[in-house]
Order: structure tokens, then C-alpha cells, then sequence
């Protein structure tokens, strides 16, 4: 039986196109898990800057009730004036009243200090929230392109399939098999061309009886080397050359 060379190359192409598109296919959940990560990035900033503005919320509380307690002590030093009996009482009263009125100034820069803080981070929180609205539309915009894609790559492969399952049964059920087993054994490329008397794929030179007998006999015929099956390019009028070009 003479080989069927049309419709093993039409099955290679068609294996090629399908592992073009599955491997499109397979890129795209690294694709959705990388937007993933920068959305989670972006939750995370805002989280962040929301954390550190209740430290700092929490801090102006502590300072303030410092001061509060302090001013506390200094009105109970204030009404211990009227009943101290001694000078020197009177003095240590208001040496206690002088160093608390300056730990409550100290206390009072650091709340202001606090505040302009909590300014420039309510700030900042505007900005990521504005900036996680901006990047998340997009995000969102990114994933549903991407989700269109595999849409549209899995119905490619699904025709493909349908195509290819349609052809086999054309096909010689020795020769498919044949090339099935090679297929899997030479990642996929189970046929070469020659070229100028050369195995195309391996750069074998080829045989020239062998060479004869692929193009006369048009015999499967195996590379002595690579082992993938041989084929001669067909010219336009039908008619197979060789190596040299001849016909």
C-alpha cells in the first residue's frame, strides 16, 4: 500500500497547531495568577497604611491620657499649695508642678507630631485607594481579556480535535499507528522533509536508492538516523522533487 503522505502531513500540522495552542493555553493561569498578585499587593498596601494609621490613632489616645493623668497630679499639687504649712513644702510643690507642666509640653509636640503624621497617612490611604481603584479596573479589564482568550483557544482546540479525529480514519490504520509511535518518541515530530538529500530535521544525508524509492515507490521510509518518516515536497502541479530539486 502506498503511503499516504498527504494525509500524515496534514495530521503533523494539525499536531503542531494543536501543541501551538495548548501551549497558549497553558500560559494564561500564570498569566491570571500574577494579576492576582498584584491586586493582592495593592490590598495589602492599603491594608498596611490603614494599620498604620490606627497605631498612630492609638498613640495620640496613649499620649493624651498621659497628659490627661498628668494634669491630673498637677491640680492635686495645685490644692496641696493651700495646705502645705512649710516653705519648703510650698517649694517642692511647685518644683513637681514645673517638671510635670514640662513633661506635658514634651507630651504635647509629640501629639502634634503625631498628627502631622496622621495627615501625610490619611494621605497616603487616599492615594492607594484611588490608585487601588485605577489598577484594580484595570486588573479586571486584564483578566477578562485573558479569559476571552481561553475562550476562544479552547474552542480552536476543540476544532482542531474534530479535525483531527475526522482525518485518522483516513489514514492508513498501520501508517497512523506508525506515526503515533513516533510521534511520541520524537516529541511530537514524527516526519521530516527532505531537503536538497537531506533529512530536513536531523540533517541526515539520505541514501540515494532510498531517495529513489521515497519518491518512485512512495514507500514509508524511516531517517537512518532520527528515524522520523521521509517525505518529498510536493511542487504545485502535484509532482514530488528530490534533494536536488529534480523531478
Amino acid at each position: 500500500m502506498d503511503a499516504d503522505f498527504d494525509g500524515l502531513i496534514e495530521l503533523q500540522e494539525l499536531d503542531v497547531e494543536i501543541r501551538k495552542v495548548l501551549s497558549l493555553l497553558d500560559k494564561i493561569p500564570a498569566q491570571v495568577e500574577t494579576i492576582n498578585r498584584k491586586i493582592e499587593a495593592a490590598v495589602q498596601t492599603l491594608a498596611l497604611a490603614r494599620e498604620k494609621l490606627s497605631q498612630n490613632q492609638k498613640k495620640r489616645r496613649d499620649l493624651e491620657g498621659e497628659v490627661k493623668d498628668i494634669k491630673t497630679q498637677i491640680t492635686k499639687y495645685k490644692l496641696q499649695l493651700n495646705q502645705v504649712k512649710t516653705n519648703r513644702e510650698y517649694q517642692s510643690l511647685l518644683k513637681e508642678i514645673e517638671e510635670n507642666q514640662k513633661k506635658i509640653d514634651l507630651l504635647e509636640e509629640e501629639i502634634i507630631g503625631e498628627l502631622l503624621n496622621a495627615d501625610q497617612i490619611e494621605a497616603d490611604i487616599r492615594a492607594a485607594v484611588e490608585r487601588d481603584r485605577d489598577e484594580r479596573a484595570g486588573f479586571e479589564e486584564e483578566k477578562k481579556t485573558l479569559a476571552g482568550e481561553k475562550e476562544y483557544w479552547e474552542g480552536q482546540v476543540r476544532e482542531l480535535e474534530a479535525r483531527r479525529r475526522a482525518l485518522l480514519p483516513r489514514i492508513p490504520a498501520d501508517q497512523a499507528g506508525l506515526y503515533e509511535r513516533i510521534s511520541l518518541r520524537m516529541g511530537g515530530q514524527a516526519l521530516s522533509p527532505v531537503t536538497d538529500d537531506f533529512c530536513t530535521l536531523c540533517h541526515m544525508r539520505i541514501r540515494p536508492q532510498m531517495l529513489s524509492e521515497l519518491v518512485e515507490k512512495h514507500e514509508i521510509l524511516l531517517c537512518e538516523n532520527c528515524g522520523r518518516i521521509l517525505y518529498c515536497i510536493k511542487e504545485k502541479d502535484g509532482q514530488e522533487k528530490d534533494a536536488s530539486g529534480r523531478l
